[in-house]
């Protein structure tokens, strides 16, 4: 009976051979195979699993089945058929890199493989990306790398993963040090995903290489992200293209980069930092001695961003910066003159720039309102306007013709240009009657005075908002360090990690609201008989530092002290 089976195992790979020549360069012989190989059972094993599941074997697969690499991207496996490649797969010893990218696995088809995972210890590098494994395809990935101690390296890309899948991850690389690479890129993590992945960068002592561009991290998680990254001391690389950051996540990067000394190469290309985002960014970057590549182009920056960048790379000779990419900012000669400069002291430096067109925005000055330089005449002269004006009307009827009113002013050396005069004209004679009602310019003063304070007020408050959302961030970035910091009783402790619970029953961002309301009353909270925002406003002064020492900063080894600290 037994022989039987056997011979019927050998017809069956005969004919699958037969039946795929005609597609596949190489042709499966069984007989010298199970002489050159003991471990013929494999193929056996995988044959007979595909007979139970009903789907067709893939040959590449049995062809493989002894080199270290075994690649099945879009052979359309399904959950049968990766069922099929995990049941073979749970003795196997040879392979240490499975790719199975865009086959279609789906959460069902990830169990198999998980539990093929919990037996084998060998494979060391996984590619699952592209495979609608979903939340809960997310969950039960994170189950097994609690325990799994052999992968190093994982790609779960384009998989729709949402923020409760990132804390699935964030729970278990809290406790899995030996993940080394993780690809989360192209999936849909918001502001609760960056949260998490912020806690999981805190307590995660092991990981050097994290993907998570192309998803939808706003300012919020940008920040918490970022305080993270304060914190981890492990990190290497970090891609986070293609989110959504703005000048507020590039202010909490700054702070980051201020203190974090692992970190090598950060992309951040595509997330809407503009010139005073890289401003920001480049506060805590000058403090900087570790990072060698940093990207940020496809970003709306112009050649005086550029500028700021490399003058602020080049500032400190400590500064190890060696790839600059900003290729889609046209630079001009200043820019060319400075990078010269630069590569004569530092010829490691290579920045990528997209041409030598690039100029500097600068906004034509104005004419000033007429009615303004009226008024700043007659202020200067001490006289009122209404008296001016009756100087010209020698017949008291509060109106001038529009050639007499011309000549007056021109005769008084009031400085206005034909153009100013056109307009004063247009503005005071609105029926073009030919004649002039100076009352009507006593009522066009009032509306310019109006208009200035109007428009003063409109700048102040624009300004004042702008002040705000940085100080919000400022303080939520440090608000978010502490969240993710250990109390001081366990630090140094060899078990002084991050909690699993943690993760579970912190507040979405308590850190974040608590602040951004108490800003929206109005009225800043007293400490002290201080403002508590007042240290906050000195993170833009000259000495450069934006680190407040109102925060009560967490305990993390600074290589440079902040210029506030002197």
């Amino acid at each position: 009976m037994h022989q039987q089976e056997q011979g019927l195992r050998k017809a069956t790979i005969r004919q699958f051979s037969v039946d795929t020549a005609e597609d596949y360069d190489t042709d499966l012989d069984l007989e010298e195979s199970e002489k050159n190989n003991p471990d013929a059972s494999w193929r056996d094993t995988y044959i007979e699993a595909c007979c139970k599941l009903g789907v067709v074997p893939t040959s590449y697969f049995l062809l493989h089945m002894n080199e270290p690499y075994m690649g099945l991207n879009h052979h359309g496996l399904g959950p049968r058929g990766a069922r099929a490649v995990a049941i073979s797969l749970l003795s196997n010893t040879t392979i240490n890199h499975l790719s199975l990218e865009d086959n279609w696995i789906q959460a069902q088809g990830l169990t198999h493989l998980v539990k093929m995972l919990r037996e084998n210890h060998y494979i060391q590098e996984l590619n699952l990306s592209n495979n609608h494994l979903g939340v809960e395809g997310s969950e039960v990935f994170a189950r097994m790398l609690m325990d799994n101690v052999s992968l190093h390296r994982i790609n779960l890309a384009h998989n729709h993963f949402t923020d409760q899948s990132a804390k699935h991850f964030a729970e278990a690389l809290t406790t899995n040090f030996r993940v080394m690479k993780l690809d989360l890129s192209h999936n849909e993590f918001s502001e609760k995903g960056g949260e998490y992945i912020g806690q999981m960068l805190a307590a995660n002592e092991g990981l050097q290489e994290l993907n998570v561009s192309w998803n939808h991290i706003r300012i919020k998680g940008a920040i918490a992200l970022s305080a993270g990254l304060r914190v981890n001391g492990m990190l290497k690389v970090l891609n986070l293209s293609h989110n959504g950051f703005g000048n507020e996540g590039a202010l909490a990067l700054g702070e980051a980069l201020r203190v974090n000394s692992s970190l090598l190469h950060l992309d951040i290309s595509c997330n809407r930092i503009s010139n005073e985002g890289v401003r920001l960014l480049c506060k805590g970057l000058e403090y900087n001695d570790s990072l060698r590549v940093l990207k940020l182009s496809r970003n709306p920056l112009t050649v005086e961003g550029a500028i700021t960048l490399l003058s602020s790379v080049t500032k400190l000779q400590d500064n190890k910066v060696e790839e600059l990419d900003i290729s889609n900012v046209l630079v001009n000669p200043k820019f060319l003159s400075l990078l010269e400069a630069a590569s004569n002291c530092r010829p490691a430096l290579r920045v990528l720039y997209a041409g030598k067109q690039g100029f500097i925005t600068q906004k034509s000055a104005a004419r000033p309102d007429p009615m303004r330089v009226i008024q700043d005449f007659l202020d200067e002269r001490k006289l009122r306007m209404l008296d001016f004006f009756k100087n010209m009307d020698k017949d008291g009827t509060m109106s001038v013709p529009v050639s007499d009113f011309l000549r007056y002013i021109t005769m008084a050396g009031v400085p206005l240009d034909a153009v100013q005069m056109d307009s004063l004209i247009e503005r005071l004679d609105r029926d073009q009657t030919g004649t002039i009602d100076y009352r009507n310019l006593i009522d066009s003063r009032k509306k310019m005075v109006k208009d200035l304070r109007k428009q003063q007020r409109r700048r102040e408050r624009r300004e004042r908002q702008e002040r705000q959302r940085r100080e919000r961030a400022l303080k939520s970035f440090h608000n978010a360090v502490r969240a993710l910091t250990p109390p001081p009783a366990s630090r140094g402790a060899p078990w002084s990690i991050v909690s699993s619970a943690h993760f579970s029953v912190t507040p979405l961002s308590s850190w974040y609201e608590e602040g951004e309301l108490r800003d929206q009353a109005g009225s800043p909270q007293i400490q002290n008989g201080e403002p508590e925002n007042l240290e906050t406003e000195r993170y833009c002064s000259s000495r450069g530092s934006m680190v407040s020492q109102g925060f009560s900063e967490p305990f993390t080894p600074k290589r440079t002290p902040s210029p506030l600290s002197e």
